[in-house]
């Protein structure tokens, strides 16, 4: 484990540095904001018992609602990545901090706060010189805790495009890589004590200061929000891509057969931007003009259909393009060759002693063989028991196995078949081989880029270019890539780049 953890330090550091930046400047915003908003409200509220009462209890009920829920709420209004992001953490981190101000303030001897009176003090003297260094301890109390909170919450920005740290903590939960899951969770948790112990430090600087301090935090983040704006180029084309190795694979293909037939159009990626759902919303929005999609996605959970999927990958393509264009306007262009779908998979030393090329073939050896299962496939209609009737399989055990186990427990012999994605890089790591659905139960997913109309009508150029892909790359070629990827973790731009110049397509 210390081993792959190392060696990704060494080969992805500077993904490892792009997320660690992204995950500061989004906790350090979120942190100032809510401080902006929080402390104020707490000074105005220092005197009026019943209203700051009424304060606290919204402050709590927002503090109950998951995370994910207000991400998905915020989705329709400011779209997706980094802005709902700071939003949902301010909403956080309002209540720690207004809690902890309010009561430093409210908790002040009220005998000093009438010497400070019998003294002829000023209110505004009164505030800065007496109530809020005497508040202090109480007011950086909730600071650190927001802050902490902060930046464990923030590790769910990467589910809509924030970027951060998240996105290995994702990524190692979705490829069972234990070692970037770590990875992620142990730079949050540094990451956490850092800022923990800084606004330790700030706590002993004088008011005045800590102003300063502050101040300087927003001068910092307005000028670089000002320049990112600056720089950006009007001819821009953003290429978006889900968690995994496999999108950011193809996204830098898109990048690159763009590019050569267009060097003068700038194309920005978007690696890792988060679920179906989020992506699609941002492509319709105009936040991302490109994305790669799967046709079995479309038709499931992207459209309005009968509820019937064709199972003829070509039928299913024409469908959901027709479907895609009527519901929301958006160009889905000509599919790749492979499919990304589910399959069963068994040994290739099996494979090879028992002639099993087919789902079928396995009625050969099915009284002998045992099976492991996710649980969902295990029980779904559109799953084991559907498949079971198809094929007229009855396997001699059927157990079910969480999916991250399912891979090694048939490369350890525990069982003999198991449910697969056929372009899985735990095939070839654990050298097996996944069997041909030849009754087509399963429905297709062949990926294609899914392209926004406005896009597509200020650059019809880019339409050529990404057609070149049209019936490219076999399954044994993606199962290649995403090995190169995911366990050998070479650069997705690297492993792309090279099988687009071994096919002809980029110079």
């Amino acid at each position: 484990m210390l081993a792959d953890m190392l060696h990704m330090l060494t080969t992805q550091s500077g993904d490892i540095l792009t997320a660690l930046r992204e995950h500061v400047l989004l906790s350090l915003l979120a942190i100032v904001i809510a401080a902006i908003i929080a402390l104020p409200l707490a000074i105005g509220l220092m005197n009026h018992r019943r209203a700051g009462e009424w304060v606290l209890q919204i402050a709590g009920v927002i503090q109950t609602i998951p995370s994910l829920a207000i991400l998905g709420a915020l989705i329709p209004f400011v779209g997706i990545g980094t802005v709902p992001s700071v939003i949902a953490l301010v909403l956080y981190a309002i209540m720690p901090i207004f809690q902890n101000a309010y009561a430093g303030l409210t908790g002040i001897d009220p005998t000093l706060l009438e010497a400070a009176d019998a003294f002829g003090l000023s209110k505004r003297f009164k505030l800065f010189r007496v109530q809020l260094p005497l508040a202090m301890p109480m007011i950086m109390s909730g600071l650190r805790i927001a802050m902490v909170m902060i930046i464990g919450t923030a590790t769910l920005a990467a589910l809509i495009g924030g970027g951060g740290l998240g996105t290995f903590i994702m990524l190692g939960i979705q490829t069972n890589n234990n070692a970037e899951l770590l990875l992620g969770a142990i730079l949050s948790a540094m990451l956490a004590l850092v800022f923990s112990w800084g606004i330790k430090l700030l706590s002993k600087l004088s008011l005045k200061r800590i102003g300063i301090v502050i101040a300087s935090l927003i001068v910092i983040f307005g000028g670089v929000a000002g320049y990112r704006a600056i720089v950006q180029p009007a001819g821009t084309i953003t290429i978006a891509g889900k968690l995994g190795g496999e999108p950011e694979i193809l996204i830098n293909m898109y990048k690159d057969l763009i590019q050569q037939d267009n060097p003068r159009l700038k194309v920005q990626l978007k690696p890792n931007f988060g679920g179906t759902t989020f992506l699609y919303k941002a492509l319709k929005s105009g936040q991302v003009d490109v994305y790669p999609e799967f046709t079995g996605t479309v038709l499931q959970s992207l459209v309005k259909t009968d509820g019937h999927i064709p199972h003829d990958p070509v039928t299913a393509y024409e469908r959901g393009k027709k479907l895609l264009k009527q519901q929301d306007n958006l160009d889905y262009l000509q599919p790749m060759k492979y499919q990304n779908t589910y399959a069963l998979a068994v040994r290739k030393v099996d494979a090879k002693k028992y002639g099993l090329k087919t789902t079928s073939d396995l009625k050969k050896v099915d009284a002998q063989f045992a099976a492991g299962f996710d649980p969902d496939f295990a029980k779904l209609s559109d799953g084991y028991p559907g498949l079971q009737k198809a094929y007229d399989l009855n396997f001699s055990k059927v157990v079910t196995m969480e999916s991250s186990l399912r891979y090694e427990a048939v490369a350890n012999k525990q069982v003999d078949v198991t449910d697969a994605y056929t372009t899985d890089p735990q095939l070839k790591q654990d050298d097996l081989v996944s069997l041909k659905d030849d009754k087509q139960f399963f429905p297709p997913y062949q990926g294609a880029p899914l392209v926004n109309d406005a896009t597509l009508q200020k650059y019809p150029s880019i339409k050529k270019s990404l057609d070149k892909l049209a019936g490219k790359i076999s399954e044994d070629d993606m199962i290649q890539m995403n090995y190169e990827v995911t366990v050998q973790h070479k650069k997705a731009g690297d492993v792309a780049r090279d099988y687009l110049k071994q096919h002809g397509l980029i110079d």
